[in-house]
């Protein structure tokens, strides 16, 4: 977009407003992870964290309802030394939560599909935990006609018993002087302030106050029994959806520290290291490690973490995915190609508009060039994925389950 066709949201200096909505299904740069489209008001998670965090970012983070992703990538983009726990507990979801995720291409995330109760022996574990809760959608009825039809009293009570389970389920795994946000797309008392109370009372947490500007629009109020800190966005009121949103700190401990067990990650042989250095230098602060065939790498400085980790949780996701070594070639996987790591080793080849929506497509892309092997297509200096160039034909790596299905090209 051209910058004189965008706003800054207020909230959130890295957000921004279009004037329409455009087809992002045909925009390269989107499907190259180069930004991604998430609603105004979940944006105000940015502001809290310069608020609370400030430049101490190397915390161990957890997005514990997190697909389809945006507020993962916000976690990501501001603990840029941190380690970023992404969890989804629905299987068909985590899936797309993978694929922002990689997209995003940051080698301090690790995805995982759990239910909330997997997380209660990671005792002391987390610096900060978000819990976008799962809620009954009122504040969406502007946005999503479906909402409306779908809302009910008894639904509400029995999502405001649901967020009680799932904060029960992860208090323990929040460090002393750790922080908890929470957060729902509901306009319902029951689901928000109430619960304020009741993570006051139970846990004995400290409600946050928060800085805001008046020409924002956010809505301040404090729950009824403890005068807990919450704030409400309401569309009448400003640019964004219906979101609530609030901060506690746990200022004690509520279980002794347990010692955790570590799981031992199954480490890359020398040759598989040497294969790999050839095709992509690994700096130093980097571990590499293997997942069934393929060789993974990931933040040395948090291998203990992602350790213990592997030993409770399952895994879809850590780190980036450097690919297979096959007798004395790299199979590159797609996530390298996404990823933040140095590719100015790698041959490249640049592709106009239609030559990356053939590609993101999964169709033959013809090119013109005397190299063989691998290369990477790039379109405005991004990279999109693999290509192989072979003496006859080119092979198209993008992976099938993300190519672009609509014909209108």
């Amino acid at each position: 977009q051209e910058e004189q066709e965008t706003r800054n949201v207020k909230w959130c200096k890295h957000g921004y407003y279009l004037p329409k909505r455009p087809s992002f299904t045909f925009d390269p740069l989107f499907h190259a992870g180069t930004y991604y489209v998430q609603e105004a008001s979940s944006m105000f998670l940015w502001q809290i964290l310069e608020q609370i965090i400030g430049s101490d970012t190397k915390k161990t983070v957890l997005d514990l309802c997190a697909a389809p992703g945006g507020k993962s990538t916000l976690l990501a983009s501001y603990f840029k030394d941190g380690l970023i726990i992404s969890n989804e507990v629905i299987k068909q979801r985590a899936a797309v939560l993978v694929e922002n995720i990689t997209k995003w291409g940051c080698s301090n995330v690790v995805v995982t599909n759990n239910d909330p109760a997997h997380f209660k022996q990671l005792n002391d574990f987390f610096d900060i935990i978000v819990i976008d809760a799962p809620c009954s959608g009122s504040g969406l009825f502007r946005k999503d006609i479906n909402a409306i039809t779908e809302w009910s009293e008894e639904n509400v009570n029995h999502c405001s018993q649901r967020q009680k389970r799932i904060i029960a389920d992860i208090i323990n795994s929040l460090t002393e002087n750790g922080i908890l946000i929470y957060s729902t797309c509901s306009y319902s008392k029951a689901e928000n302030e109430d619960v304020l109370d009741w993570i006051t009372s139970t846990y004995k947490l400290t409600s946050i106050p928060l800085t805001l500007q008046p020409n924002w629009g956010i809505t301040s109020v404090n729950s009824d029994l403890h005068n807990a800190f919450g704030y409400r966005f309401y569309p009448d009121k400003l640019e964004g959806e219906g979101f609530f949103i609030s901060v506690f700190k746990k200022e004690i401990t509520t279980e002794v520290f347990k010692k955790n067990k570590q799981s031992i990650l199954p480490i890359a042989t020398k040759q598989e290291v040497d294969i790999i250095n050839n095709f992509i230098a690994i700096p130093n602060n980097f571990y590499l490690f293997k997942q069934n065939e393929f060789i993974r790498v990931f933040p040395l400085n948090y291998l203990q973490q992602l350790q213990i980790l592997v030993s409770y949780l399952y895994i879809k996701k850590a780190g980036i995915e450097i690919g297979a070594v096959k007798g004395k070639d790299l199979i590159p996987s797609h996530e390298l190609a996404m990823s933040h790591l140095d590719l100015s080793k790698i041959k490249k080849y640049k592709l106009n508009k239609h030559q990356a929506l053939q590609y993101l497509s999964k169709k033959e892309v013809i090119i013109d060039t005397n190299s063989t092997g691998w290369v990477l297509a790039m379109y405005n200096n991004i990279p999109l994925g693999w290509m192989k160039v072979l003496p006859n034909r080119i092979n198209n790596y993008y992976p099938t389950e993300w190519r672009i299905l609509k014909t209108n090209i």
